[in-house]
């Protein structure tokens, strides 16, 4: 029997008791067409559960409340509802930064206030029971996060200023901004910029002010953030894409085959048990730092232009350690 029909039948007992009809089980399991032990299962929920105030009227032949004052929940949580309510804020907390953390205290008091009687949010307990690991993040600007979540609702320009890390630079530019993206943890901004007249990815934790202005943009129809991102590697893109072909060794690739690292691949199984992934994609210098995380159980086999690139990065490293 599924949640949603228990709840439909306590809404319909509590109806019934309260337009004082004094329902019984026999009645009740006969027009809901269920056993007596489901509707007595119901009751005992209702009273052990949202504390309602029932009893049975022998001269009438049904329940009642003894208190006519009280109503039900506004909301009626299950265990796996909480469960799965806990798990969002810890996935919030780490996804969003601390600067969340008021925020997600206010949510979950506003939460528990509808809770009733012995249910409540034990996060804590539940805390004893997972534990989450996540790679070291940029801390989210919250302020920022729902200045742009505003700004592409109401399709508003945006003044910025911004830092490349890629060129040490900072610049003032307008933007029209359309989508969110948190990749890997860290947010990300796509939207038009004028300053360059293309779409851009731009990083929230590198945005050092911005303003939303009064003036409104026309999204382009024709832009699709699925397609837009289709050809990035995680967060980066460029406007040329090209084929790339790994082989990892049969050790790592029980590893490689376990995820999807991207919506154009393809998997050659190799008869030594290894494999070569291919996937078409512009963001070569996230594809560079992705294979050389595997040392020598990777090997670029195209682009030529990646292979030279990782050659230069095993270069730099073997002249720090002197080889």
């Amino acid at each position: 029997m599924s949640q949603r029909q228990q709840l439909e039948r306590i809404m319909e007992i509590d109806r019934q008791i309260r337009s004082g009809k004094f329902p019984n089980a026999e009645q009740l399991a006969r027009d809901n067409e269920v056993s007596k032990r489901v509707i007595f299962n119901d009751r005992d929920f209702m009273i052990h559960r949202l504390g309602a105030p029932i009893k049975n009227d022998r001269e009438r032949g049904g329940w009642f409340y003894t208190d006519e004052t009280w109503v039900l929940p506004g909301a009626i949580v299950t265990e796996g509802e909480l469960l799965v309510f806990f798990l969002s804020i810890e996935v919030a907390r780490r996804y969003l930064g601390t600067s969340m953390e008021q925020t997600l205290r206010k949510a979950i008091e506003k939460f528990s206030q509808y809770l009733k009687g012995s249910i409540s949010v034990e996060l804590e307990t539940l805390r004893s029971h997972y534990s989450f690991s996540s790679n070291a993040l940029v801390i989210a600007n919250e302020q920022a996060l729902l200045d742009l979540h505003h700004a592409i609702t109401e399709s508003n320009s945006v003044w910025m200023r911004y830092y490349t890390a890629s060129r040490d630079d900072h610049t003032e530019r307008t933007i029209h901004p359309y989508h969110l993206a948190n990749i890997r943890g860290d947010w990300y901004l796509i939207a038009y910029d004028e300053l360059r007249r293309g779409f851009r990815n731009f990083s929230i934790s590198r945005i050092e002010d911005l303003k939303i202005l009064p003036d409104k943009f026309k999204r382009d129809s024709k832009f699709s953030v699925a397609k837009y991102m289709g050809t990035a590697f995680l967060a980066e893109r460029s406007s040329e894409s090209v084929e790339v072909a790994v082989r990892f060794t049969p050790g790592t690739s029980r590893y490689i085959r376990e995820r999807h690292w991207h919506d154009s691949q393809q998997i050659d199984e190799l008869s030594d048990g290894g494999l070569i992934i291919r996937f078409q994609t512009s963001g070569l210098g996230e594809v560079k730092r992705w294979v050389l995380q595997y040392g020598g159980e990777a090997e670029v086999l195209a682009p030529e232009s990646l292979k030279k690139a990782c050659l230069v990065e095993i270069e730099k490293m073997m002249k720090i350690y002197h080889l």
